[in-house]
This record gives structure tokens, sequence and C-alpha cells, in this order.
């Protein structure tokens, strides 16, 4: 049986200063998920894939480290409390609905604070998964807290100790990787040519599964039936767990007492995120090798692009050569795949107001002042290359 501490919407202590929200119903839903993949990646990372929890056996320590990660708690890494406090820096206010994409960026964020696990997780965006960066991510030591602040000439540290000659000279290991990768398979409903790649997902040996569901009322999937989905369904409301220190964790509530549900893949929502753990080299090397081979299969469209490095499209911040001004001379326009052109013939409209700076994408939308405004963007909204890319299905 498989470990999943979140799989139930609990009633928690406030979230905001006091104020805020008692209890996650009607809106958590996509974030107990996001806890649910990530759980399923410490304990490949900590546990192994092959670990099954028994009810009432001994579980070794690294488990119950796991469990409080998770914790209904403020001080926990992975708690609610963090999923949607880091969330407000993503745009999503406390007890709005999260997507996806939402939920795999703030676990990105959080993941740095978890330095037990030093796990390297990437969101790969515009369907595109680049080896390079992976290979560079994993491939860089992780960072001590607080290395930035330490004045010139002090003694290097690392977990308040000294970082001795031998921790400076020893070859950056790989570190575990996270990949988490955020698709729109479909406009309302999947495009039924991606089902036969997505029950391969299921079937490699990396995978993490895939969060996502219907309108408002997110699953986590972890398999197949045919043409039907065996997912944890986390609408279950039960109290939070207050958990004494020094004391065991009571953790069958953090197990799924039934068997998962199913439902058609016709019915799932095309705004997913799929999720794969590599805990080594060969296990990347392994996965890219899997991937590629899931293009060659036949009457299934493939759902991201695996790629060396990035392409030129993607690297390029002008691509649809929105800028109006001059070229910068630090641009290199030999990066692009078009040369940059304006929208119109001067830098003022008809008349005579100077139009707003030009907006790269990425970046957000400011109203300038003036006459000539532009429609601003919604708050945590970005342009992106595909209209309508990654739409946040809670």
């Amino acid at each position: 049986m498989c470990f999943h501490p979140s799989a139930r919407t609990r009633r928690l202590g406030t979230l905001e200063g006091g104020t805020g929200p008692t209890s996650d119903t009607g809106w958590g839903c996509m974030l107990r998920c996001g806890q649910m993949i990530f759980a399923q990646a410490l304990v490949c990372r900590h546990l192994g894939r092959d670990w099954r929890w028994t009810r009432r056996t001994r579980q070794p320590d690294s488990y119950f480290s796991v469990l409080h990660a998770f914790l209904d708690r403020k001080d926990s890494c992975y708690s609610i409390h963090q999923i949607a406090q880091m969330g407000v820096g993503e745009g999503k206010s406390i007890g709005q609905w999260y997507g996806p994409n939402t939920v795999a960026q703030v676990l990105k964020k959080l993941a740095v604070f978890d330095t037990w696990s030093a796990l390297a997780v990437h969101v790969a965006m515009d369907n595109t998964v680049v080896m390079e960066d992976i290979r560079r991510l994993c491939g860089s030591s992780l960072p001590c807290a607080g290395a930035a602040a330490l004045p010139a000439g002090s003694e290097p540290r690392c977990n308040g100790l000294p970082a001795g000659p031998e921790v400076a000279s020893r070859p950056s290991p790989w570190r575990p990787l996270v990949l988490l990768v955020p698709l729109r398979l479909g406009l309302t409903d999947i495009n039924a040519a991606y089902a036969e790649t997505l029950k391969h997902c299921f079937m490699m040996p990396q995978s993490l599964g895939v969060i996502g569901g219907k309108p408002n009322s997110a699953r986590y999937f972890i398999g197949y039936v045919g043409e039907e989905l065996i997912y944890l369904d986390p609408h279950t409301t039960q109290p939070a767990l207050q958990a004494a220190e020094h004391c065991p964790i009571p953790d069958e509530s953090f197990h799924c007492q039934h068997p998962p549900s199913r439902m058609s893949i016709a019915e799932l929502d095309p705004s997913i995120a799929v999720g794969f753990f590599c805990g080594t080299e060969d296990d990347f090397n392994d996965w890219c090798q899997q991937v590629k081979k899931l293009s060659l299969l036949g009457g299934a469209l493939p759902m991201f692009e695996l790629v060396e490095r990035q392409p030129s499209h993607l690297a390029c911040p002008d691509v649809l050569n929105l800028s109006l001004g001059p070229v910068p001379v630090a641009f290199d326009l030999s990066r692009c795949a078009a040369p940059r052109q304006p929208l119109v013939s001067g830098t003022r409209d008809a008349a005579g107001a100077a139009l707003p700076p030009p907006t790269r994408l990425g970046q957000h939308t400011r109203s300038p002042p003036g006459p000539s405004r532009a429609p601003p963007v919604a708050p945590g909204r970005e342009s992106r290359t595909r209209p309508g890319f990654l739409a946040d299905v809670a």
C-alpha cells in the first residue's frame, strides 16, 4: 500500500495569522493532490519505490520524518499552510482554487527548504523537457542556507558546522530529480489521441502519477485499467492530526483504507501535471530513452517534447516580435527564428500619444499613465506563447 499522507481534506488551524480559514474543505483538493504526488517522491527518495505500509508494523525512522513534513502544522515543510502561503507569490490568495501548474510551481519553491531530501525539482514549461537544463540542475550542489550573507574572510559553514576542504573539493553528486510536467491535452475535453501516451507514462518505473481531475474537483491518478484511470480522492473531511512531541504519530488516517476509485479517461479535464522521480542519473537516462520510444508509438500523440537543448523559439525573449523600440546592444538576434520587426511604423499612436513600453513574454503587464492605456493582465497571469496554455483547474 502506497503512502499518501494527505488523502483526506482536513480541518485546520487558521492559515492567516488567526483570521484565515480553519478548513480546506471546498478549495484545498488540488493542494492535497500536490501533497500526495510529492509525498510519493519523498517515499521513493528515502524508503525506496518497493516500500509498502503495513498496519501496526514498526516503520523506519525515515518514514516518520516524511510524515512530519506533511503534518497540518505551520512548521511542516510541505503542510497545507506552507503551500497556501507560498501560493500567494503565484497570484493565488488563500482559499482560492489551484491548478496543476500552480501547485507544481509552489512545491518547487518549498523543496528548496527541504535540505534533508536535497531534491532537484524541475517544472517543465511549454510542453518541453530540456535535458541539458535538468542535468545542470541535478549536477549542482545544494547551497547552504545563509552562504551568501557571509562576510569576506569568514569560515565557510554548512548547516552550522565548518565546511572542511573535503566538502569544497568533492565532486557534486547527482541530486535526485522530481520532474513535473504541466500539460494541456485539449481545449475543453481531453484529446483521445493522448490516451495511449498517458497510459504508457503510468507504466514507466519513474512514474509518480498524475494530478488533475475534473473542473473544481482534483484527483491524484496512480494508474489505469483498460480505459479507466485509478485515482485517490481527497474529498473526505476529517480533523487535523495533533501530533505530540516525542510521541508516535497515529498514521492510519494518512493511508487509504478503501480501494481506490476509477473514472473514464474521456472524463479527465485536459489540464494535468505528470510527475516522475529519477533517483540517479542512470534513472534519468533510462527515462529519456523510454520517452523517445513513445514518440514512435503508432496512433498516439506525444504529450510533450524531449530535447537536448533549449529550442531557439523558447530561448529568444522576443520571438513574436512584440517590441517596438530599438534593439538593445546586448540582445543576440541570431538566436531568434526571424528578424525583429516593429508591429507599427512608429512609437506613437494616431493621436500623437506615446505608446506604452513593449511587453516581453513572461513579464507582467502594467498599465502606463496617460490617455493610451494597455489592458492590464490579471495578477499572477503571464503572457504565454500558446493561448490558453496551462489553464488552472482546481
